[in-house]
């Protein structure tokens, strides 16, 4: 496992893959905008999760992937919105997050050093 920079007095911290951050912000940015009522909240929890899962991208596998990564995000939010008149709130969000975690996985996380 590996240790996040400055993390020594924080015995065995694990550095959180970005598949994880990504898929985290898409459910927990429509978690806080629902429990919240405010969507505005929501967006700061989708907008600082995607600003963190693109400075992994981009450390793991480049700038144009973490780019493409990027699209795929905004892209899932995006595309989350009519899905969810077809089969629910709650199975759109978590069907786009788990599609962006496994294109997350699969360009940066699956060959980034431990």
């Amino acid at each position: 496992m590996t240790k996040l920079p400055g993390a020594a007095k924080l015995p065995g911290a694990v550095r959180v893959p970005s598949a994880v951050i990504a898929a985290g912000g898409l459910v927990g940015g429509y978690g806080v905008a629902r429990w919240t009522g405010k969507r505005q909240l929501g967006g700061v929890v989708l907008a600082a999760a995607g600003a963190a899962a693109a400075r992994r991208w981009r450390r793991q596998a480049g700038g144009p992937a973490a780019g493409a990564l990027g699209v795929a995000y905004v892209a899932a939010f995006a595309g989350s919105h009519p899905l969810a008149r077809k089969v629910g709130a709650w199975p759109s969000v978590c069907g786009v997050a788990g599609a962006v975690a496994a294109l997350s996985w699969a360009v940066a996380d699956r060959n980034a050093r431990r």
